[in-house]
């Protein structure tokens, strides 16, 4: 049975004291106090009873509930955090006073563990002091400041030293400047009019500005402004105004349309190269698209049923081919798997079935065949974090366990282990957990310990061993990942959009947004420039059109590097 909570009132500003009390205790107190003559009367005993029965019962149901209570619930009591620690903070700290990364809790960061081994070592200090160091500025122009007077092998300075001077590294000063986002240049273009027939005689504009008022830097700007930091057209109005440099909504609109047609052969052979991949992740999250009409449903047939599709989705597909990662967003009625299914239709014959990962939702495989299917084992945990406020000793002990092999697989890809050696590590270091851990659940059905339709019965056990063949790919599928986060963390994107712009307004803007969102991300995954990058395909969109697989994020320098340089526009004197 679930356990109940009481709640004390509290006395001072700090929160009240929560205490938790299984139903089984509870009843055995309530049996106590009935044979406790003189102590509680018969009238006050049956509503006791009443008032235990009934909470005991509406615990119970509540985690039966969907999500939207069990949200409530984790605003009302749960933690603010899934990581062990935080779900269960007196299990962070030994009796002797050490954390569990001092202990050697698989709860521990991945960085503390010794190379080649699963047992923890010393303790690192955390990063996040806010600073960044001169190599950190990648983009800054670089200035060399030489030292006038002296060179090398000269003498030392100091009269009590007889050596030489040499050249060693620099010392780094860094100077940061505010800027409008965008810089406007007016050319006065001087001319001279003749008194007797009005001919008008004018200097000439440089050349690549004749005709040409924005270029390519601006709408890769407010491609990324907009589709990556989530900037609505009208706050980039606002703030150029603010410099002088206006940029109507509607202007800054005109330009990312007009690059995305420039841009989409690079975007479709991303889509192409992403299909040909050997992991596909891919997972949904909601969108509004204020005018786009519903679609029809389809039967298995695909025949029509005479309803309608209302539901917006961008979906996040995010593909690793080799040693590039690739991420591409789908914006419209359709959900993640049947935009999978889209992309996968493009891949090459031959090559072998690739893993596709995903959660258990059945929107994420609808219409996909052929793949070697491998669930979220975080989706899972997620589901035993819900019930820990009801189930701490059991939950506890399965985010121990899972913690263990999360761990593993931090060290396989911190030691930099081929997917073939992953495989085999995880055999011989999480086998065995996993094989304990299902044993355990079994236990706790078969054996009685858990109610079946509990929130813990149901919702995490259940769903864990209903899926435990997919939940386990990664011990038998070389290159299997564990976990679908890397997807997650690229919806973001879309959702960052999602909650400034609120919405897109057609289905061509959605297209727009796609597109940005897939090149910039697909960019940053692969340590490349977003804005160098939209800017380059803009410039050379000819060339990219004909050969999109020469301007991917990871070989487009390349490419420049084999053109004939072209020198800067001319600036103003």
């Amino acid at each position: 049975m679930g356990q109940t909570k009481h709640r004390k009132k509290p006395t001072t500003n700090k929160d009240p004291q929560r205490i938790s009390l299984d139903y089984r205790e509870m009843k055995a107190i309530l049996d106590r106090t009935e044979h406790a003559e003189g102590r509680i009367s018969a009238e006050d005993l049956t509503m006791l009873k009443a008032i235990a029965e009934t909470l005991a019962y509406m615990t119970m149901e509540l985690g039966r509930k969907g999500a939207s209570i069990r949200h409530l619930q984790k605003l009302i009591f749960g933690p603010s955090s899934e990581k062990t620690d935080k779900v269960f903070p007196k299990a962070a700290q030994g009796e002797d006073g050490a954390t569990d990364q001092e202990a050697g809790s698989p709860s521990a960061a991945s960085d503390t563990a010794a190379p080649g081994t699963t047992e923890p070592g010393p303790r690192k200090k955390r990063k996040g002091h806010g600073r960044n160091g001169a190599s950190d500025y990648v983009g800054a122009q670089k200035v060399t400041v030489a030292l006038e007077g002296v060179h090398s092998g000269d003498p030392c300075p100091n009269p009590d030293c007889d050596g030489k001077l040499y050249l060693t590294e620099p010392k780094m000063l860094v100077r940061i400047t505010g800027t409008s986002p965008f810089k406007a240049i007016v050319y006065e273009l001087e001319q001279y009019r003749c008194r007797l027939c009005n001919l008008i005689v004018a200097a000439k504009a440089p050349v690549g500005i004749e005709t040409r008022k924005y270029d390519e830097s601006v709408s890769s700007m407010v491609g990324l402004f907009c589709y990556s930091a989530g900037l609505p057209f009208h706050r980039i109005e606002q703030l150029q105004k603010g410099f002088g440099v206006p940029l109507p909504a509607s202007t800054a609109w005109g330009l990312v349309l007009q690059a995305s047609y420039l841009l989409q052969p690079a975007a479709d052979e991303l889509a192409r190269q992403a299909a040909q991949g050997e992991v596909l992740h891919n997972d949904d999250t909601h969108m509004k698209v204020l005018n786009l009409p519903p679609m029809p449903k389809l039967n298995k047939k695909g025949e029509e049923t005479g309803e309608e599709r209302t539901g917006v989705y961008t979906s996040g597909i995010v593909a690793k081919n080799g040693e590039h990662t690739i991420a591409l967003f789908y914006t419209g009625h359709h959900h993640a798997g049947e935009n999978l299914a889209a992309v996968l239709a493009h891949r090459a014959q031959g090559l072998p079935p690739p893993i596709h990962m995903c959660d258990a939702l059945s929107h994420n495989t609808k219409g996909i065949k052929g793949t070697r299917l491998a669930h979220c084992l975080a989706h899972a945990r997620r589901r035993f974090v819900d019930e820990a406020s009801d189930f701490p000793e059991e939950v506890e002990h399965v985010l121990q366990s899972l913690g263990k092999v999360f761990h593993n697989d931090s060290l396989a890809a911190k030691q930099g282990l081929s997917p073939e050696e992953r495989l085999a590590f995880h055999l011989e270091h999480s086998q065995k957990v996993m094989d304990d851990l299902k044993a355990w659940m079994e236990a706790q059905i078969n054996e009685g310990k858990i109610e079946p339709n509990s929130g813990l019965g149901k919702h995490a056990i259940g769903y864990t061993l209903n899926h435990w063949v997919t939940l386990t790919t990664f011990l038998r599928e070389p290159g299997a990942p564990i976990q679908n986060n890397i997807t997650e963390r690229a919806l973001k994107k879309s959702i960052i959009h999602r909650k400034n712009s609120w919405f897109y307004l057609t289905k061509r803007g959605a297209k727009v947004g796609d597109t940005f969102m897939s090149l910039i991300h697909t960019a940053e995954l692969n340590g490349a420039n977003p804005f160098d990058y939209l800017v380059a395909l803009q410039v050379h969109a000819g060339e990219v059109r004909k050969n999109p697989g020469d301007w991917m994020p990871w070989n487009y320098r390349e490419t420049l590097a084999r053109k004939a340089p072209t020198g800067p526009l001319p600036q103003p004197t």
